[in-house]
């Protein structure tokens, strides 16, 4: 690829790149050349955001991209210097060396005073303290506009100079949506795609793909390139793709788990079953198929956080706070390794011990609700402009703290439904022996 990208060049959709391409992988034919052709970064590149706005304004300044691979930081980075009209010089935080590194930026200073230079260091985490003190005063003097990339979170694995100087975007791991789009881009595309080889790729193939290849597009891209040119076409000249030849194709076994359909809820029903039972085995096999198909492990993380609260309750408080826990973590270390971490939390709340009391509690308030029995707030806990310690107020709120085991008996609800009943299970055990001994002291108290 040439140095420069200028506007005059056939950067349209579908066009071919300068230089030519003959020979490249098709995840890197298929790279965008405009911003419209980037796919699946609305929330920075959508109408109206920031970093869309930097570029069309061509107030480009430093930036450094993270996100998981494949899912366009280099590409990004090319369109940028291709739509602000600088030359693009391209480097790795591993591989680049302190001459390679000043031999870059001394020849940026040529160009600083025509369209300038956007410098890609890729793996911009790796770089050395002797790199960033070679790199830094070019780009304070505006010789090179730099732009990073990494997989790592930035403010924790770059130097804080660089980061310093620089705007932060996160990249997202791109959606089915836009995997499928991208494939049938390639699909049609007749010059920088397949379109050129009459293809049939089937429906189950594609939505097998894009679950398989995890928001991958440079992963996605190439096995689709594999299974096109690696399959004889029939008959009639046509190359058939069905489900069972690219799951041969990128050596996965293609389950019978389809989103949005049976096999979605059916499996999530019964890993949530199996947790409730209390089979730990059970719930890490469903656990596993629901991953190993691709199902979104936030999805998984929602439905373990639901569980802690409806089926284990306060028989074990800790629940939720690991359901939380494992969202949350799972969110920061995402595929491969949340597996790890959703396990934890599965195996929990499997051994656990379970009550729906609270679950049962809220429901049975709802429905005396919803029924019509809407009760008035007793007078001593409206929100009065009289003081909750003054004894002699009508109807006094009696703050519990003023007594003994900070409990004291009054009405906060005009009724005697009793809707949380604890079970005994687990910690509820603790909780059952409290309200019967605050019970027990109420009457004993009536009946003195």
């Amino acid at each position: 690829m040439d140095d420069f990208f200028d506007k005059s060049d056939s950067t349209a959709a579908g066009a071919p790149r300068p230089g030519g391409e003959a020979g490249l992988p098709l995840a890197a034919r298929m790279r965008p050349a405009c911003l419209d052709e980037v796919l699946g970064q609305e929330h920075m590149l959508g109408a109206g955001r920031l970093l869309r706005r930097v570029i069309e304004a061509d107030r480009l300044t430093n930036l450094i991209f993270y996100g998981p691979p494949g899912c366009g930081k280099t590409s990004l980075a090319e369109v940028i210097a291709r739509a602000t009209r600088r030359r693009f010089e391209r480097c790795s935080g591993v591989l680049s060396n302190v001459a390679a590194l000043r031999n870059i930026c001394e020849t940026a200073r040529l160009f600083r005073d025509e369209r300038g230079t956007v410098l890609f260091i890729d793996e911009i985490h790796r770089f050395n303290k002797a790199q960033q003190d070679v790199l830094l005063p070019y780009v304070e003097d505006g010789t090179v506009t730099l732009i990073g990339a990494t997989t790592h979170n930035p403010q924790v694995f770059i130097n804080t100079p660089l980061t310093s100087r620089s705007l932060v975007f996160e990249l997202h791991a791109l959606d089915r949506a836009a995997v499928r789009e991208l494939l049938t881009r390639a699909l049609a595309d007749p010059v920088r795609g397949l379109g050129a080889v009459r293809t049939e790729v089937r429906e189950e193939a594609l939505a097998f793909l894009a679950e398989v290849c995890d928001g991958d597009a440079r992963r996605a891209l190439t096995a689709l390139e594999v299974a096109v040119r690696s399959t004889p076409p029939d008959a009639e000249g046509v190359v058939r793709i069905d489900g069972a030849v690219m799951a041969d194709c990128v050596q996965r076994k293609m389950l019978a788990y389809d989103k949005d359909e049976d096999g979605h809820y059916d499996t999530i029903s019964a890993f949530i079953k199996s947790l409730r039972g209390s089979d730990p085995h059970a719930a890490i096999y469903w656990l596993a198929k629901m991953l190993e198909a691709g199902e979104d492990p936030r999805f998984i993380a929602r439905r373990l956080m639901i569980f802690a609260s409806e089926d284990v309750g306060n028989a074990d408080p800790r629940g939720l706070t690991i359901a939380v826990a494992a969202m949350q973590a799972s969110e920061v270390v995402g595929m491969p390794e949340a597996r790890l971490i959703l396990a934890q939390a599965t195996t929990y709340l499997a051994t656990a011990p379970k009550s729906n009391a609270s679950y049962l509690a809220i429901d049975g308030a709802l429905a005396d609700v919803r029924q019509g029995r809407t009760l008035a707030v007793p007078e001593h806990l409206k929100n009065r402009h009289v003081t909750a310690f003054d004894k002699e107020a009508p109807a006094a709120y009696q703050y519990p703290h003023d007594f003994e085991g900070h409990h004291v008996k009054q009405e906060y609800v005009p009724t005697t439904t009793r809707y949380y009943r604890p079970d005994g299970q687990g910690y509820e055990e603790v909780i059952r022996r409290r309200l019967e001994a605050w019970e027990a002291a109420h009457r004993n108290a009536s009946q003195s």
